[in-house]
């Protein structure tokens, strides 16, 4: 993995870190009391986090910071918005049935959750369809329009497809049904479909400020223009505030990038996830085991709650995300959260066998390991699963990849890649070989002939090879400075808070630190992960993080309740804090008081490394080693050993050389 620290302009850092100190409203000058060097220095850390994630001035970082409701842009700025809030309040206004049309993922499941919550709260009926995976495929069909029409609807509306669904709008138009495609995907060289309306911030000609949406995201745009139209203002506040939740753990899921809009929809969306009022929310939340003592974080989302919703999708049918959602009593809700968590487990077990396949495949065929991009076809495979195996495999071997399931004469698939590909250029440049297909940058998904897939195979390569260099490949880790253990303090981590939820476009904010040494021996976790106990080195100077005299500082100061809990006892600083301020802090939400040594007044910190068994294997560790590692700042919150921790995104043994962290 290679470690790259990005450039910055010190002089515009020091203009912003000045600026940031006189906002009134700053979260860390309110939460922490702390001496004006203790603050510049915060300021300056925060303002050179935030000019890497392009938050360049004053305005725009009080905005990150405090994301609020207020920062939406108004829906009618959205090309086709205005027209398809018009058709459905005339359908409100006519009593006419709706059918919401969605995909069967988390992201359109939560848009026809959205949508047809904010249209029965507007006085009107919507009914729903959601497509099986595997009968039915993703996007709009003739058959299910036709059938519809039979009923009698007249308008229907889809979320998060419909943006290449040529075929049925023609066939909604030829039946007299009023057709709204609302999509965030990108539309294809044809253009958009002939709906009645399209909605989408990302077809040509839209000058909507915000081009990221998910497909809940547009779909929200939709419910917050209906809502306005039709509700008096101060239920329509409220009821914006409620749809947060949802729209939140859609955008997490769907990897769209959290910034602007979404920053908004995540931030607020997870603050209220605490406090879920919906049976079928607060019994997945349980089942997902998420604490309901403070809010989820943006991992807890995407890796707990979505995967269950999801689950209902790609191992039996999405209609039961939505009933989950609608259902009133709880013991129904918690029969529909313990099924998810089921599908769930199975969905694991069916994607553990394709990997085991594939690795096999990949090991035993010397062709496979060159190939610029990885093609690879199964009998069997499960549908539903191949989209995360796609994305272990990239995360694996570090190369586009794309994994299909064939089913006879029919394939198929789904592909992920890196940041250095865009994939659906390189599908689209083989659009013969499909029957049909859809995507971004990062993601796609298709349909195909089976006899089409070898020369798939053979038309990607060359067209990865024409673009790609082997220095594609190697993983990038992208750092904000080195530090010393010394230097990790409670107010660093306070200013690291203030950018959470972190996601796609505001990464989680990484370190180095040089030379560490290991004070026992690693410890191996569930035969898969390590735990290591360190100190810093000898060298704790000449840092641009390094505190003037941080146990000096602190007696002049008096601390926030989460910087007393989250300092850990072997900390210098652990032992300028009073037994009574830390007692009084025990009623704070965050409990992170270490116990962990102290090691001749060094810090000591544990660090866990996630799935590095298998490298202490290839290289052992011994107590005393000297090490390099790559890592992130967290916290335990178990209220015996908690404390300040480290997660490690990478290391490096000292023998063998690290090598220079580059300059990006």
């Amino acid at each position: 993995m290679r470690w790259e620290m990005a450039s910055e302009d010190p002089v515009r850092v020091r203009a912003l870190a000045s600026a940031l100190r006189e906002l009134p409203n700053l979260p860390f000058s309110a939460a922490i009391r702390t001496s004006e060097n203790s603050k510049a220095r915060s300021a300056h850390t925060l303002a050179r986090l935030l000019m890497r994630r392009g938050v360049t001035d004053v305005e725009a970082a009080s905005r990150f910071l405090s994301p609020s409701v207020d920062h939406l842009h108004p829906p009618e700025q959205m090309t086709g918005l205005r027209a398809a809030v018009d058709r459905l309040n005339a359908a409100i206004e006519r009593k006419e049935s709706i059918l919401i049309y969605g995909d069967y993922d988390v992201d359109g499941t939560m848009a026809v959750i959205i949508l047809k919550t904010a249209i029965e709260l507007c006085g009107g009926s919507a009914d729903f369809h959601v497509p099986h995976r595997i009968r039915e495929g993703y996007d709009l069909r003739d058959d299910v329009i036709e059938r519809a029409a039979a009923a009698g609807i007249r308008l229907i509306i889809s979320v998060d497809m419909g943006i290449r669904a040529f075929a049925p709008a023609e066939t909604a138009q030829r039946l007299g049904v009023d057709l709204i495609v609302t999509d965030h995907h990108l539309p294809g060289p044809d253009g958009v479909p002939r709906a009645t309306v399209v909605v989408n911030p990302n077809q040509a000609g839209c000058e909507y400020p915000y081009k990221q949406l998910c497909g809940a995201g547009v779909a929200f745009k939709v419910a917050q223009g209906l809502m306005q139209r039709r509700l008096e203002e101060k239920d329509h506040a409220r009821m914006l505030r409620s749809f947060m939740k949802v729209v939140a753990i859609a955008t997490i899921a769907d990897s769209v990038p959290l910034t602007g809009e979404n920053r908004v929809f995540a931030k607020l969306g997870l603050d209220a996830l605490r406090r879920a009022v919906n049976p079928g929310l607060k019994a997945l939340l349980e089942v997902a085991q998420i604490s309901a003592k403070r809010p989820p974080t943006s991992m807890e989302v995407a890796f707990r709650i979505a995967p269950r919703i999801n689950a209902a999708g790609r191992m039996d049918i999405a209609r039961d995300v939505i009933e989950l959602f609608s259902v009133k009593e709880p013991a129904r809700a918690r029969e529909l959260a313990a099924k998810l968590d089921r599908l769930n487990a199975d969905r694991q077990e069916e994607e553990r066998r394709i990997l085991r396949s594939i690795d096999e495949r990949i090991l035993s065929d010397p062709a496979l390991c060159e190939v610029y991009c990885i093609v690879v076809d199964g009998e069997g495979w499960h549908r539903g699963v191949i989209g995360i195996a796609a994305t272990r495999v990239v995360e694996r071997y570090h190369r586009p990849a794309l994994v299909i399931a064939r089913e006879g004469e029919e394939a198929f698939g789904s592909g992920r890649s890196i940041r250095a590909f865009h994939l659906l250029e390189a599908i689209e440049a083989s659009h013969a070989l499909f029957t049909r297909y859809g995507g971004h940058s990062h993601a796609c998904g298709f349909a195909m002939p089976s006899a089409n897939v070898a020369q798939l195979r053979t038309e990607l390569d060359a067209f990865a090879r024409a673009r790609l260099a082997a220095a594609d490949f190697d993983p990038v880790l992208d750092l904000e400075a080195e530090l010393e253990l010394d230097e990790i303090t409670p107010a660093l981590f306070q200013v690291l808070r203030l950018l959470e939820p972190h996601g796609a476009g505001n990464h989680e904010p990484a370190f180095a630190a040089r030379g560490v040494r290991l004070i026992a021996p690693p410890k191996i976790l569930k035969d898969k992960h390590i735990k290591l106990k360190l100190r810093t080195g000898d060298d704790t100077s000449g840092h641009e993080f390094s505190p003037v005299d941080q146990a000096e500082e602190l007696n002049k100061e008096e601390l926030s309740a989460v910087a007393i809990l989250a300092t850990p006892s072997c900390h210098p600083d652990g032992a300028a804090i009073r037994r009574d301020e830390k007692a009084e802090a025990k009623g704070f939400q965050l409990r992170t008081e270490n116990r962990e040594l102290r090691t001749s007044g060094r810090t000591v910190f544990d660090a866990l490394g996630w799935h590095m068994a298998e490298r202490l294997q290839e290289s052992p560790l011994l107590a005393g080693d000297a090490i390099d590692i790559a890592f992130t700042i967290g916290h335990n919150d178990h209220p015996d050993f908690g404390g300040l921790e480290l997660t490690l995104r990478d290391l490096k043994s000292m023998t063998r050389g690290s090598g220079g962290i580059s300059k990006g």
